[in-house]
C-alpha cells in the first residue's frame, strides 16, 4: 500500500473547474506562509551577516548630503538616545532587508497559492508574473534610495538647517523613514502588475482602463504627491512619469491577451463546430 506524502499541501488540480476543500485551502495556506516566513528568517540572518555594509549604504545619501552642503547644514552622523536604539535599529534593518531579499520567495508563495483558480493555460504566465513584480519593486525601492538625498534637504532645510537648528538625527527614526520610503515606491510600482492581474482574471477589462485613463492619471500624480512630501516636483514627476507608463503598458498587456483570448475561442467554436457538422 502506497502512503501519501504528508507534506503535500494539496491535491493535484487540473483547473478552476475542480474544487479544493476548506481544509485543503487551511493547509495550503499554512504551506505557503511557513514557507514565506523560513525565506524571511534566511534574509534577516544574511542582513545581519552583512549589518555595517547595509548600514553605510542606507547611511550613504545623507553623509554624501551633508558634504556637499557643508557641516553647517548637517553634520552627517546619526545618533541614538538610549542603550537599546542600537539593538532595535539593527534588529529593524534585518526584518526590512529580510522581507526585500526574500520578496521574490513570498510573491511566488502567493502565486502558487492562488494558481488553483486558473486555468492551466494561464498558469504560464507564473515566470513573468514573478520576474516583473520583483523587478517593479527593486525599481521602485532603488528610485527611493536615489532622491532620498532630496528628501532630506527639504526637511532639513525646512526645520532650520543653516544654524539656527542643530541637525541630530536620531538612527532609529533615519532608518524607519528609509523603510517607509521604500516600501512605499516599491509597493506603488506594483500597480501595473495588479491592473495586468486583474484584466488576467476578467474583473477589469482594458476597455474601462483606456475610458478611465485621464482618472488614472490624475490619481497617480495625486499619489506621487502624496508620498513626496518635500515637494520636489523633480522627484515627484521621477515618479508619476513610470507609473503613468506603467499603466499604459497594462493595458496594451490587457488588450494582447484579450486578442488571443478571443482568437482562441474562436479556434475553439471552429472546432467544436467542425465535429458537430461531422458526427452529423
Amino acid at each position: 500500500m502506497k502512503i501519501p506524502f504528508k507534506g503535500s499541501a494539496r491535491p493535484a488540480l487540473k483547473g478552476p473547474e475542480d474544487r479544493m476543500t476548506l481544509r485543503d485551502h487551511l493547509a495550503e495556506l499554512r504551506t505557503r506562509i511557513v514557507r514565506a516566513c523560513l525565506a524571511i528568517v534566511v534574509g534577516v540572518i544574511i542582513i545581519m551577516a552583512f549589518y555595517d555594509q547595509v548600514l553605510q549604504f542606507l547611511t550613504r545619501p545623507y553623509r554624501q548630503l551633508c558634504e556637499d552642503r557643508g557641516p553647517e547644514f548637517c553634520s552627517g552622523k546619526v545618533s541614538t538616545l538610549s542603550a537599546l536604539d542600537g539593538f532595535s535599529t539593527r534588529i529593524s534593518i534585518s526584518l526590512y532587508g529580510g522581507i526585500i531579499l526574500a520578496f521574490p520567495v513570498i510573491m511566488w508563495q502567493i502565486w502558487k497559492f492562488i494558481v488553483p483558480g486558473l486555468h492551466a493555460k494561464e498558469k504560464k504566465y507564473a515566470i513573468p508574473f514573478i520576474f516583473s513584480t520583483v523587478l517593479l519593486f527593486l525599481l521602485g525601492g532603488f528610485i527611493a534610495y536615489w532622491t532620498l538625498d532630496l528628501a532630506l534637504e527639504f526637511l532639513i532645510s525646512w526645520s532650520g538647517g543653516s544654524g539656527e537648528v542643530v541637525q541630530l538625527f536620531e538612527i532609529k527614526k533615519y532608518i524607519s523613514l528609509v523603510g517607509l520610503m521604500i516600501a512605499a515606491y516599491g509597493i506603488g510600482f506594483e500597480f501595473p502588475v495588479l491592473l495586468v492581474f486583474l484584466q488576467l482574471v476578467g474583473v477589469l477589462s482594458p476597455q474601462t482602463l483606456l475610458k478611465g485613463w485621464r482618472y488614472a492619471v490624475m490619481f497617480i500624480f495625486v499619489v506621487a504627491a502624496v508620498i513626496t512630501p518635500w515637494g520636489d516636483p523633480f522627484s515627484m514627476l521621477a515618479r508619476a512619469i513610470p507609473m503613468t507608463v506603467f499603466y499604459l503598458i497594462s493595458v496594451v498587456i490587457g488588450l494582447i491577451f484579450q486578442k488571443r483570448k478571443r482568437k482562441r475561442e474562436e479556434e475553439e467554436d471552429n472546432n467544436d463546430s467542425s465535429m458537430a457538422g461531422a458526427s452529423a
